[in-house]
């Protein structure tokens, strides 16, 4: 049975520093909830706070409708999947899966059918004999993982499972882990400090600094309309541009620079009316064009880097300010260092935020601040 976990003002500190000041956050039933962040921003004191390893100091957390707050870690039914899997050396694959079956008294008939189920289901069961220290990375983290799920939790908890495996482990596990949530659907938490990997597995994203959440929303809508500069800088990376909003015919006209403007039919403004507004745009690489013959933002190319599908740019505007620019590889020649070109930009795809990069002013997705 899938179930919701809600989390209302929630406070954690020691003594007075405060590290998770009232936090909210409601995950659906049969979600894959990723908390997702930099190193220190507080999203395994979270996790660990709705596993019941940390305490609580304010709020509540609920499971369904059922406060958890002072219910013990061991009665709270819950799988976690530990970064460095936690997994018995002495132990078989067998035994390791049966570990918590056996710790809840089920009868050896029934944790034999279910341990068998559950190395099937991740796809280790030519491994069941074999000890831990005879296993790969990847399926040590896939013994971990079905010794988690293998009690029937009502929610699944994994704080960084991934980071110990190389990068094409890492790829191969997180579609294993997706694919076998869905199929049990089975409310899970997520923590990663991986972009890359938050959007992969997903159903929704809350992307955290300093204890606060600063968005919540699918990979699509956190990545296209991020809600501020914090998060459009930690999603995919960006390239902040110093611009003006100046209105022309009741019509709001972005200003890049004296020879490129363009005009937006997709912000929301406080002040539609007032000209010269200062803002700052997120332009991502790859929502850049090179104009070859010079027309639009001046820039001179400082260097390249062929990756095959595409080619990144390194290049100086005429203002000083360096950006990264993606492009899709083609047969031509690569631009060399020093080519004056041109830049226009993708407008339906760029972010318009206020001067302080708090709040996005551009229609569509969900870009409310937590």
């Amino acid at each position: 049975m899938s179930i919701s976990i809600t989390c209302e003002n929630v406070l954690k500190k020691y003594g007075d520093n405060i590290i998770i000041p009232n936090l909210n956050l409601k995950v659906k039933n049969g979600e894959f909830f990723t908390l997702l962040g930099p190193s220190g921003c507080g999203k395994t004191t979270l996790l660990r706070m709705i596993a019941g390893f940390n305490s609580i100091e304010g709020g509540k957390i609920s499971l369904n409708n059922r406060v958890i707050n002072d219910v013990a870690p061991g009665k709270r039914n819950i799988g976690m999947v530990f970064q460095n899997y936690a997994i018995f050396p002495h132990m078989t694959v067998k035994q390791n899966v049966a570990f918590g079956l056996t710790n809840r008294n089920v009868s050896k008939e029934e944790i034999s059918k279910r341990v068998d189920k559950m190395i099937g289901l991740v796809k280790i069961d030519e491994f069941k004999d074999r000890l831990p220290d005879s296993l790969s990375g990847g399926q040590q983290q896939r013994v971990a993982l079905a010794r988690a799920i293998v009690i029937n939790p009502d929610v699944l908890l994994m704080d960084e499972p991934l980071s110990n495996l190389d990068a094409k482990l890492r790829v191969e596990m997180r579609n294993v882990i997706k694919e076998i949530q869905n199929s049990i659907g089975i409310t899970t938490i997520y923590v990663t400090h991986d972009q890359e990997e938050a959007m992969a597995v997903s159903d929704r994203i809350a992307i955290m600094k300093s204890g606060k959440i600063m968005q919540i929303g699918t990979p699509q809508e956190v990545y296209q309309r991020p809600a501020n500069i914090f998060v459009a800088s930690f999603i995919g990376g960006t390239n902040v541009l110093e611009c003006k909003i100046k209105t022309k015919d009741d019509k709001s006209i972005l200003v890049f620079s004296d020879s490129y403007e363009e005009e937006m039919d997709n912000l929301s403004l406080p002040d539609s009316k007032k000209a010269n507004i200062p803002i700052k745009v997120s332009v991502r690489p790859e929502e850049f064009l090179v104009v070859k013959t010079g027309e639009g933002i001046e820039a001179t190319i400082i260097s390249s880097i062929f990756l095959g599908i595409n080619t990144h740019y390194f290049a100086q505007m005429k203002t000083g300010a360096q950006v990264e620019i993606i492009q899709e590889s083609t047969t031509e020649k690569i631009i060399e260092p020093g080519t004056k070109i041109g830049l226009s930009v993708k407008k339906k795809k760029i972010n318009v935020f206020d001067e302080k990069g708090e709040n996005n002013y551009t229609k569509g997705g969900n870009n409310e601040i937590y």
